[in-house]
Protein backbone atom coordinates (compact mmCIF):
# COMPACT_ATOMS: atom_id res chain seq x y z
CA UNK A 1 0.00 0.00 0.00
CA UNK A 2 1.55 3.24 -0.49
CA UNK A 3 1.54 5.94 2.31
CA UNK A 4 -0.36 9.40 1.37
CA UNK A 5 1.50 12.72 3.12
CA UNK A 6 -0.84 14.85 2.99
CA UNK A 7 1.04 18.57 2.74
CA UNK A 8 -1.17 21.05 4.98
CA UNK A 9 1.30 24.41 4.41
CA UNK A 10 -1.84 25.91 2.20
CA UNK A 11 -3.92 26.19 4.90
CA UNK A 12 -1.18 28.44 6.69
CA UNK A 13 -1.04 29.94 3.40
CA UNK A 14 -4.19 31.29 4.22
CA UNK A 15 -4.21 31.70 7.37
CA UNK A 16 -0.93 33.98 7.21
CA UNK A 17 -2.91 35.98 4.45
CA UNK A 18 -4.53 37.98 7.38
CA UNK A 19 -2.12 37.38 10.16
CA UNK A 20 -4.73 35.77 12.31
CA UNK A 21 -4.82 32.69 14.09
CA UNK A 22 -7.59 30.84 11.69
CA UNK A 23 -7.50 28.40 9.63
CA UNK A 24 -5.55 26.50 11.94
CA UNK A 25 -3.07 23.87 10.26
CA UNK A 26 -3.01 21.55 13.60
CA UNK A 27 -6.84 21.33 13.12
CA UNK A 28 -6.03 20.49 9.46
CA UNK A 29 -4.00 17.76 10.18
CA UNK A 30 -6.35 16.28 12.53
CA UNK A 31 -9.02 16.40 9.91
CA UNK A 32 -6.43 14.77 6.98
CA UNK A 33 -6.12 12.17 9.96
CA UNK A 34 -9.32 11.13 10.09
CA UNK A 35 -9.79 10.81 6.35
CA UNK A 36 -7.10 8.27 6.36
CA UNK A 37 -3.30 10.50 5.84
CA UNK A 38 -0.42 7.92 6.87
CA UNK A 39 1.63 11.29 7.38
CA UNK A 40 0.99 14.96 7.66
CA UNK A 41 3.92 16.94 5.51
CA UNK A 42 4.58 20.93 6.45
CA UNK A 43 7.75 22.53 5.64
CA UNK A 44 9.20 25.09 7.67
CA UNK A 45 10.83 27.76 5.93
CA UNK A 46 13.39 29.94 7.06
CA UNK A 47 11.20 32.73 6.50
CA UNK A 48 8.15 31.32 8.44
CA UNK A 49 5.48 32.22 5.40
CA UNK A 50 3.35 29.93 6.11
CA UNK A 51 4.07 27.42 8.89
CA UNK A 52 5.55 28.67 11.74
CA UNK A 53 7.64 27.18 14.74
CA UNK A 54 4.27 27.05 17.19
CA UNK A 55 2.89 24.85 14.69
CA UNK A 56 5.50 22.14 14.34
CA UNK A 57 5.66 22.17 17.72
CA UNK A 58 1.98 21.59 18.64
CA UNK A 59 1.61 19.44 15.20
CA UNK A 60 4.70 17.20 17.12
CA UNK A 61 2.45 16.62 20.29
CA UNK A 62 -0.92 15.79 18.07
CA UNK A 63 0.27 13.90 15.16
CA UNK A 64 -0.46 10.15 15.66
CA UNK A 65 0.25 9.64 11.60
CA UNK A 66 3.85 10.04 10.68
CA UNK A 67 5.14 13.63 10.74
CA UNK A 68 7.17 15.20 7.71
CA UNK A 69 8.99 17.76 8.43
CA UNK A 70 10.47 19.33 4.86
CA UNK A 71 13.38 21.57 5.91
CA UNK A 72 16.28 23.44 4.29
CA UNK A 73 19.93 22.79 5.24
CA UNK A 74 19.59 26.03 7.73
CA UNK A 75 21.43 25.47 10.92
CA UNK A 76 18.54 27.21 12.54
CA UNK A 77 15.84 24.92 11.32
CA UNK A 78 18.15 21.77 11.62
CA UNK A 79 18.59 22.55 15.34
CA UNK A 80 14.70 22.90 15.68
CA UNK A 81 14.14 19.46 13.27
CA UNK A 82 16.40 17.76 15.98
CA UNK A 83 14.60 19.29 19.07
CA UNK A 84 11.32 18.24 18.02
CA UNK A 85 12.40 14.81 16.48
CA UNK A 86 9.62 14.72 13.37
CA UNK A 87 9.70 10.69 12.09
CA UNK A 88 10.50 12.28 8.99
CA UNK A 89 13.11 14.87 7.29
CA UNK A 90 12.85 15.85 3.81
CA UNK A 91 15.74 17.76 2.82
CA UNK A 92 14.18 20.73 -0.21
CA UNK A 93 16.19 23.66 -1.83
CA UNK A 94 14.48 27.17 -0.49
CA UNK A 95 14.49 30.07 -1.91
CA UNK A 96 13.11 33.67 -0.63
CA UNK A 97 11.07 34.91 -3.72
CA UNK A 98 9.76 31.36 -4.60
CA UNK A 99 6.02 30.96 -5.01
CA UNK A 100 6.45 27.00 -4.26
CA UNK A 101 9.71 24.71 -4.37
CA UNK A 102 10.92 25.10 -7.88
CA UNK A 103 12.97 21.99 -7.83
CA UNK A 104 14.54 19.20 -6.35
CA UNK A 105 17.90 19.95 -4.35
CA UNK A 106 21.09 20.18 -6.52
CA UNK A 107 23.71 18.00 -4.26
CA UNK A 108 25.78 17.77 -7.28
CA UNK A 109 25.97 21.79 -7.58
CA UNK A 110 27.48 22.02 -3.72
CA UNK A 111 31.55 21.98 -3.72
CA UNK A 112 32.77 19.76 -1.44
CA UNK A 113 32.55 21.65 1.79
CA UNK A 114 28.87 22.13 1.10
CA UNK A 115 28.46 18.37 0.56
CA UNK A 116 30.12 17.59 3.99
CA UNK A 117 27.60 19.78 5.37
CA UNK A 118 24.60 18.17 3.95
CA UNK A 119 26.15 14.73 4.93
CA UNK A 120 26.48 15.95 8.59
CA UNK A 121 22.59 17.33 9.20
CA UNK A 122 21.42 13.65 6.98
CA UNK A 123 23.58 11.82 9.97
CA UNK A 124 22.97 14.27 13.09
CA UNK A 125 19.21 13.49 11.86
CA UNK A 126 19.64 9.99 12.02
CA UNK A 127 20.90 10.51 15.24
CA UNK A 128 17.90 11.89 16.28
CA UNK A 129 16.48 8.87 15.09
CA UNK A 130 14.82 11.03 12.26
CA UNK A 131 14.27 9.03 8.46
CA UNK A 132 16.04 11.64 6.05
CA UNK A 133 14.63 11.98 2.63
CA UNK A 134 16.04 14.05 -0.08
CA UNK A 135 13.56 15.84 -2.56
CA UNK A 136 15.64 15.47 -5.67
CA UNK A 137 14.84 15.48 -9.44
CA UNK A 138 15.13 12.31 -11.57
CA UNK A 139 18.35 12.63 -12.16
CA UNK A 140 20.73 9.63 -12.13
CA UNK A 141 23.81 12.01 -10.68
CA UNK A 142 21.69 13.29 -8.22
CA UNK A 143 20.25 9.57 -6.82
CA UNK A 144 23.83 8.46 -6.44
CA UNK A 145 24.97 11.71 -4.77
CA UNK A 146 21.82 11.19 -2.19
CA UNK A 147 23.10 7.37 -1.73
CA UNK A 148 26.76 8.57 -0.97
CA UNK A 149 25.22 10.95 1.67
CA UNK A 150 23.78 8.34 3.45
CA UNK A 151 19.90 9.03 3.30
CA UNK A 152 17.29 7.03 3.76
CA UNK A 153 14.75 7.56 0.75
CA UNK A 154 14.91 9.73 -2.24
CA UNK A 155 11.42 12.15 -2.80
CA UNK A 156 11.04 12.12 -6.83
CA UNK A 157 10.25 15.92 -7.66
CA UNK A 158 6.98 15.81 -10.15
CA UNK A 159 6.80 19.03 -11.19
CA UNK A 160 7.99 18.68 -14.64
CA UNK A 161 5.50 16.09 -15.09
CA UNK A 162 2.71 17.74 -13.57
CA UNK A 163 3.58 20.82 -15.85
CA UNK A 164 3.48 19.15 -18.97
CA UNK A 165 2.03 20.19 -21.40
CA UNK A 166 1.49 17.26 -23.79
CA UNK A 167 0.98 13.74 -23.66
CA UNK A 168 4.40 13.29 -25.35
CA UNK A 169 6.09 15.05 -23.00
CA UNK A 170 4.21 14.05 -19.97
CA UNK A 171 5.15 10.75 -21.44
CA UNK A 172 8.88 11.37 -21.29
CA UNK A 173 8.48 12.81 -17.63
CA UNK A 174 7.09 9.70 -16.44
CA UNK A 175 10.11 7.67 -18.28
CA UNK A 176 12.65 9.88 -16.27
CA UNK A 177 10.52 9.49 -12.94
CA UNK A 178 10.40 5.59 -13.81
CA UNK A 179 14.02 4.96 -14.16
CA UNK A 180 14.62 7.01 -11.61
CA UNK A 181 12.73 4.69 -9.01
CA UNK A 182 14.65 1.89 -10.17
CA UNK A 183 17.63 3.43 -9.35
CA UNK A 184 16.38 4.57 -6.23
CA UNK A 185 15.00 1.13 -4.49
CA UNK A 186 18.26 -0.78 -6.63
CA UNK A 187 20.62 1.54 -4.20
CA UNK A 188 18.44 0.68 -1.39
CA UNK A 189 16.74 4.05 -0.74
CA UNK A 190 12.91 4.37 -0.20
CA UNK A 191 11.13 5.78 -2.97
CA UNK A 192 9.04 8.47 -2.52
CA UNK A 193 7.15 11.65 -5.12
CA UNK A 194 5.79 14.42 -4.88
CA UNK A 195 4.66 18.10 -6.48
CA UNK A 196 2.42 19.33 -8.44
CA UNK A 197 0.18 15.93 -8.54
CA UNK A 198 -3.47 16.27 -8.77
CA UNK A 199 -6.45 13.71 -8.69
CA UNK A 200 -6.13 13.77 -12.71
CA UNK A 201 -2.35 12.75 -12.59
CA UNK A 202 -1.50 11.17 -9.68
CA UNK A 203 -1.98 6.95 -11.14
CA UNK A 204 0.52 7.00 -13.24
CA UNK A 205 3.43 7.95 -10.61
CA UNK A 206 1.67 6.05 -8.12
CA UNK A 207 1.83 3.10 -10.43
CA UNK A 208 5.77 3.49 -10.74
CA UNK A 209 7.23 0.26 -9.20
CA UNK A 210 8.20 0.42 -5.68
CA UNK A 211 6.66 3.56 -4.94
CA UNK A 212 6.19 3.74 -0.91
CA UNK A 213 5.00 7.49 -0.16
CA UNK A 214 3.33 9.71 -2.06
CA UNK A 215 3.17 13.79 -0.72
CA UNK A 216 0.25 15.70 -1.58
CA UNK A 217 -1.02 19.01 -0.92
CA UNK A 218 -2.65 22.23 -3.03
CA UNK A 219 -4.80 19.50 -4.51
CA UNK A 220 -6.31 17.81 -1.81
CA UNK A 221 -6.35 21.48 -0.19
CA UNK A 222 -8.67 23.04 -3.29
CA UNK A 223 -10.69 19.37 -3.04
CA UNK A 224 -11.33 20.06 0.61
CA UNK A 225 -13.14 23.33 -0.26
CA UNK A 226 -16.09 21.51 -1.98
CA UNK A 227 -16.10 18.00 0.06
CA UNK A 228 -14.71 18.17 3.70
CA UNK A 229 -10.77 17.73 3.88
CA UNK A 230 -11.75 14.35 5.44
CA UNK A 231 -13.35 13.53 2.31
CA UNK A 232 -10.43 14.97 0.09
CA UNK A 233 -7.88 12.63 2.10
CA UNK A 234 -10.09 9.90 1.88
CA UNK A 235 -10.65 9.87 -1.72
CA UNK A 236 -7.08 10.67 -2.96
CA UNK A 237 -5.95 7.38 -0.45
CA UNK A 238 -8.74 5.46 -2.57
CA UNK A 239 -7.30 7.06 -6.08
CA UNK A 240 -2.95 6.01 -5.28
CA UNK A 241 -4.43 2.74 -3.62
CA UNK A 242 -7.12 1.77 -6.50
CA UNK A 243 -9.76 0.67 -3.70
Amino acid sequence: MIELGVNIDHIATVRQARQTVEPDPVWAAALAELGGADGITVHLREDRRHINDRDVRILRETVRAKLNLEMSVAKEITNIACEIKPEQATLVPEKRNEITTEGGLDILAAHSVARNVIAEIVARLQGRGIFVSAFLDPETGQIEAAKELGFDAVELHTGSYANAQTESQRQKELVRLTEGGKLITSLGMRLHAGHGLTYHNVLPIAEIPNMRELNIGHSIICRALYVGLPNAVAEMKRLINRE
